[in-house]
């Protein structure tokens, strides 16, 4: 056996070991006699997410992975886990003090899940900062050259080094906080690295306290060596060690970091708001300053500040976390964003699909319009091109003399955005551009609300989402005037308008000028922008008014078919699986014997495979170097599939409390297409879990001489194919 062949012999075996995951609680025993309601037959939402993240984290230890790519995956991990911690954490922590007492699907109180809640989260810290200093730290040094220092490593001239450094670009932003009766302590704002000083003066008995905030400015990390080989040096290590020069005439008795985290669960009545505008900018104020529900710190803090850390942030025992190693690792992007490409996955560039390609100086190759009139296309990103498709049907329409409206939708969307840019151009050059800038959308309302004052500025007819209701279905209407009198021309997406995570994000979106497609979008707008809720659509299933029931009817279809057909079967691709009605129809369907595959990224209140009930069901995830974001729905339909595409998992708050857009793929080879995709995502043993039924996931791994499937790699390659590429992948 060749050396080579030993090593992938080993890592299978390591992986075997490492790579099931025991769930974060074992679920209930289901009885025969249970219905439909019973808290048995679902996993619990809170510890179903923490498992999607431990599943995220599993990539940081498959040593398959290239090393900087697992370094990225234990940065994303760690910003995943801030993100539970503020809003999951802290919703559950507002019901509990509210005295809720109605039971989760599962039949936990929030108190019980929060306790449950922190044992995983606890234990998912612990474990990550062991992996980062055990592991990935020594491989980063022996195989990288790129080494993590601690201070006393420093030579002379390089401790000298860093307190030049200190004095020019460090001491000048520091903003040293004292905490006496004349000094109230400090109000710490969310997510930052503070460092907690306790000091004497030399003259007098007495301990002081203050609190210095590391700067984010300049980055994470010093770099003492850059080039063949790197050693960085964590930034609050060099202020930690300079400390003195802010407190001269004192004597430093100890220095510990710490940092917090709030509740981003802040609410408004959205029904009392006169400016919605207003209430969004009251409430980031208020989640950057909202109440703490995690205070991390390190493992060898004296009582004394943590006792008073506890006190001061109005904490309990259970709201701390002591870190023995690095805090806040989703800092490790830095050090993933390095370029060092031989660690790192081979870089992917987009192709541009066939029909968007341009020729020659032919007037039909270079119009975005004339491609749309020959058929429906769809793109599917990061294997097709945003840029050369998408962003290209905005900039083309902004500057089309025939193009005399623009309406869009915007969810997120990127910094510097050519989206953005381009609506503005076109409403500065005359034509009428309508825009929905959705400013709830969770941690990116800063951005929004600059965006849409941009875009006001420039012109543009800028709406800020319906009352009670966040707009998330992602839809571009572009009216042209033709020889034969106006044409409405559509993209409608799984994804956002971004074009920095369209390279990372798989995304599917269709364009096209069928007229009764145009119609339906022009009708949603009119609801969007308009006092005008009762619309009714061809094609469209538009939620909250018309989705669920729509799937709900689907399933049923489905049941009936089966029962007539024996040939029922369902697959669904999406995001999560959280909603309590649509898992009822899809358990429905399986005990009618309807086969169901589910292909679910992140978290599921369905537990599949139970016998009498779930039994016909099995889900997957795909998690890799994409983050698997689009929505897929296939129906059999006695062998004449229906296929839908759009911007909604079935989670309760995308088909109750959002405006989304569900669209059928009508052509064949377009709905051809979508199956492939659907296939090769059901076969692949690379990336994907399977879920058990008692709550267990685990990673495929090829059988011995079993042909590798790895869905990214598979779709990489057929993207190629279709342009005549033969780039090297891996």
């Amino acid at each position: 056996m060749t050396k080579k062949a030993e090593k992938k012999d080993k890592d299978l075996d390591y992986i075997r070991d490492r790579m099931t995951f025991i769930p974060s609680v074992e679920p209930q025993e289901v009885s025969k006699e249970s219905d439909l309601n019973h808290p048995s037959l679902y996993f619990n939402h809170e510890l179903s997410w923490m498992d999607f993240n431990w599943r995220v984290f599993c990539q940081a230890l498959d040593p398959r992975t290239p090393v900087l790519e697992r370094v990225r995956f234990i940065a994303i991990t760690a910003n995943n886990l801030d993100e539970f911690i503020q809003k999951r954490v802290g919703g559950l922590k507002r019901q509990q003090a509210a005295g809720v007492t109605k039971l989760s699907p599962d039949g936990r109180t929030p108190t019980e899940q929060l306790v449950l809640v922190r044992d995983t989260a606890l234990r998912m810290t612990n474990m990550m900062t062991r992996v980062w200093e055990k592991e990935l730290v020594p491989i980063l040094k022996n195989k990288v050259h790129l080494e993590i220092c601690e201070y006393d490593d420093l030579t002379a001239s390089e401790k000298a080094n860093a307190k030049k450094y200190f004095h020019e670009h460090i001491y000048p932003i520091l903003t040293p906080l004292a905490v006496d009766p004349g000094h109230p302590f400090p109000l710490i704002s969310n997510l930052s690295l503070s460092l907690a000083i306790e000091m004497k003066h030399p003259l007098e008995d007495s301990t002081h306290f203050a609190r210095v905030k590391v700067p984010a400015s300049h980055g994470r990390f010093y770099f003492l060596e850059k080039g063949k080989n790197y050693r960085l040096l964590p930034i609050e290590q060099i202020i930690l060690n300079n400390i003195h020069e802010l407190f001269k005439g004192m004597e430093i008795e100890s220095i510990y970091p710490f940092r917090i985290t709030r509740n981003a669960d802040v609410r408004r009545d959205e029904e009392e708001a006169e400016d919605l505008l207003g209430m969004i900018s009251e409430e980031l104020r208020e989640r950057r300053f909202a109440p703490v529900v995690r205070l991390e710190v390190v493992k060898d803090m004296s009582d004394n500040v943590l006792n008073l850390l506890i006190r001061e942030l109005d904490l309990e025992e259970d709201d701390i976390y002591q870190v023995d190693g690095l805090l806040d690792l989703s800092d490790c992007f830095e050090i993933a964003d390095l370029n060092i490409p031989s660690f790192t996955y081979k870089p992917w560039e987009p192709v541009i699909a066939k029909p968007f390609v341009q020729t020659g100086d032919s007037k039909e190759n270079q119009d975005i319009f004339s491609i749309i009139r020959r058929g429906d296309e769809l793109v599917y990103h990061p294997y097709d091109s945003f840029t050369a498709t998408v962003q290209r049907f905005v900039e083309d329409a902004a500057s089309d003399p025939k193009v005399i409206a623009i309406k869009q939708t915007l969810y997120r969307t990127s910094k510097g955005s050519p989206i953005v840019k381009a609506l503005m151009k076109a409403a500065e050059s005359g034509k009428q551009v309508a825009v929905l800038v959705e400013v709830k959308a969770r941690f990116d309302e800063a951005k929004n609300i600059e965006f849409g004052q941009m875009l006001e500025n420039a012109g543009v007819h800028v709406t800020y989402g319906l009352v009670g209701l966040k707009t998330h279905c992602k839809v571009t209407l572009v009216v042209r005037e033709e020889a034969d009198g106006p044409h409405a021309y559509c993209h409608i997406g799984t994804g956002n308008y971004h074009a920095q995570t369209a390279r990372l994000y798989t995304d599917i979106g269709l364009f096209t000028c069928n007229k009764e497609f145009g119609e339906d979008l022009v009708n949603l707008f009119h609801y969007l922008t308009g006092h005008a809720p009762d619309q009714s659509y061809k094609h469209f299933i538009v939620a909250p008014t018309y989705m669920r029931n729509k799937f709900y009817e689907l399933i049923e279809k489905e049941i009936e078919s089966h029962k007539k057909n024996n040939n029922g079967r369902i697959i669904c691709k999406m995001n999560a699986l959280d909603d309590v009605g649509m898992i009822k129809w899809l358990y429905l369907a399986s005990q009618a014997g309807v086969k169901i595959d589910l292909i679910i990224r992140g978290h599921t209140r369905m537990r599949p495979g139970l016998a009498n009930y779930s039994e016909n069901i099995r889900i997957i995830s795909i998690i890799g170097r994409f983050l698997e974001h689009d929505r897929i729905f296939y129906f059999h339909n006695n062998d004449r599939p229906t296929v839908f595409i759009g911007s909604a998992d079935w989670r309760r708050r995308n088909l109750n409390d959002r405006v989304e857009a569900i669209i059928p793929i009508l052509q064949p080879r377009l709905r051809n297409r979508l199956i492939y995709v659907l296939e090769q995502a059901l076969t692949d043993n690379r990336l994907a879990w399977d879920l058990h039924s008692d709550g267990r996931y685990t990673l495929r791994i090829p059988q011995p001489k079993e042909r590798k499937k790895s869905f990214h790699k598979i779709l990489m390659k057929r993207a190629m194919r279709r342009t005549g590429s033969r780039r090297e992948l891996y």
